[in-house]
């Protein structure tokens, strides 16, 4: 089923329930987005003129991306249906990463110019994606202006690099005026700090606030922390969300009961399966022998319907691989088969204009080895959530009380209509390795306007055809 038919439909169905996507723009908080993470180095590159010595057989050197090739590409980034884009760290760097930060006031020149980048972020608003970007302060480069003139502000790490000591009051005030000039000067809708579980607490919160007097964005954590530490902050990372998605859709016939704790804690949270500095999803998937792009599908099935806010990383949508850094950061191949895409794009696409998807309450029906069925509902809206991640086909019972009397569930994937049995239940089923997302509505029985119509339709043609006949019984003139 098709993005377009899928939006379509829910654009009738919940026209008078749901915030429309100009709504959701105006009003919309950090749970109602989505976010898809790259790097702008690996993402697409468009301009030569700045690929200065670009090695793309050199996994750890610059490979061209820029904010020209990302300009270009939102399109990408909205046919998936994110409402926001981490672009990661941007600024004068010594990696292709740009965690090794040397110069906070200026952009990287491989990636290109203000204008280019103020260009990439009127655009993204324009198609209602929201920008933000991240704060690396733990790798700073050895030519940092800061570590050349103020070598106390941070301590050498291992590999040659600097961690900036963010207890010290110096360090947090030009780290605070250094970004009070970036989004006075940039119309970002974010920053993303990187490490945080390296940070002082105090200065998490004190950068926060400090920057949300400029003006409201959102303040977010790559890191688990602390309720005192994120006390201002927007979203941190669920702690375990990754090592349990991945246990449990890797491969088939998996305890799901970790899942169930897992959604109980994850609203209000930043969920991913993966990260830019972990392994890829994709590589657990091949180890365990199984078809990547069908995991895929049930994670994202997954991810897109639980609470908390979705985090996906660029290439998931490729089924890009790698153990981790530099070999998980290939550049992203826009021309593959468009199936995965499409399907993140339907999953997305309910997300966006359901409510109950994205804040509404949480009510597991089912969890057994694999066999996950849920209920996502407010007092608008419900929907069932059934993810058959086991070898054979599934069945569920789900009680009246649940559904309500005189409903129906209406799958938009397998395009499946369940009514109210004799004992008054609702029974689902549902193959091997697929999802489905049943919308709970009022049950229409037959549409006799459709008949009536219908009816009318055919007493014309026979009309027709007996005028026709008609004419042709007329003798003809002399």
């Amino acid at each position: 089923m098709g993005k377009k038919w899928i939006t379509g439909f829910l654009a009738g169905l919940l026209a008078l329930s749901v915030m429309t996507p100009a709504q959701a723009a105006e009003e919309r908080t950090i749970e109602d987005e989505t976010v898809y993470d790259i790097l702008v180095d690996r993402f697409f590159n468009k301009e030569v003129q700045n690929d200065y010595d670009v090695d793309t057989r050199d996994a750890n050197a610059f490979n061209g991306g820029d904010f020209a090739g990302l300009l270009e590409n939102l399109e990408h980034v909205e046919k998936l249906g994110f409402t926001m884009l981490s672009i990661g760290p941007i600024f004068a760097t010594d990696s292709y990463d740009g965690r090794e930060v040397s110069d906070y006031s200026l952009l990287e020149r491989h990636f290109g110019t203000a204008e280019e980048l103020k260009a990439v972020i009127e655009e993204a608003h324009d198609r209602g994606i929201r920008i933000i970007v991240d704060v690396p302060t733990q790798k700073l480069s050895a030519d940092h202006l800061w570590i050349q003139e103020y070598p106390e502000w941070a301590t050498e790490n291992e590999d040659g690099t600097f961690a900036l000591n963010t207890e010290n009051p110096d360090v947090q005030k030009a780290l605070i005026e250094a970004f009070r000039e970036f989004i006075n000067t940039y119309n970002v809708d974010g920053l993303r700090l990187q490490d945080t579980d390296e940070l002082a607490p105090e200065f998490i919160n004190v950068f926060a606030d400090s920057l949300k007097e400029v003006r409201p964005l959102y303040i977010l954590s790559d890191s688990p922390l602390s309720e005192e530490a994120a006390i201002d902050l927007d979203a941190t990372v669920l702690p375990e969300a990754e090592e349990v998605l991945r246990e449990a859709y890797r491969t088939a016939d998996t305890d799901t009961a970790a899942l169930i704790d897992l959604m109980e804690r994850s609203e209000g949270q930043l969920i991913r399966i993966d990260s830019l500095e972990s392994s890829r999803f994709t590589a657990g998937v091949l180890e365990s022998t199984m078809y990547p792009p069908t995991r895929w599908k049930l994670v994202f099935a997954q991810l897109l319907s639980m609470p908390g806010i979705p985090v996906v990383q660029y290439g998931s949508e490729i089924a890009v691989t790698g153990s981790g850094p530099p070999e998980s950061h290939d550049i992203l191949n826009l021309r593959v088969d468009e199936e995965l895409i499409n399907y993140i794009g339907d999953w997305t696409s309910l997300r966006n204009e359901s409510e109950a998807l994205r804040t509404g309450e949480l009510e597991v029906l089912a969890a057994d080895d694999g066999w996950f069925v849920y209920k996502r509902s407010n007092e608008e809206e419900s929907w069932i959530i059934a993810i058959n991640n086991t070898t054979d086909t599934q069945h569920l019972t789900i009680p009246g009380e649940v559904i309500g009397n005189s409903q129906e569930m209406r799958g938009l994937f397998e395009s499946d209509i369940v009514r109210q049995n004799d004992e008054g239940d609702y029974q689902i089923t549902l193959n091997r390795e697929l999802a489905e997302a049943y919308t709970v509505m009022e049950e229409r029985g037959l549409n006799s306007w459709y008949f009536v119509a219908l009816a009318l339709v055919f007493v014309l043609f026979v009309l027709f055809l007996w005028l026709v006949w008609r004419r042709g019984k007329r003798p003809a003139q002399q």
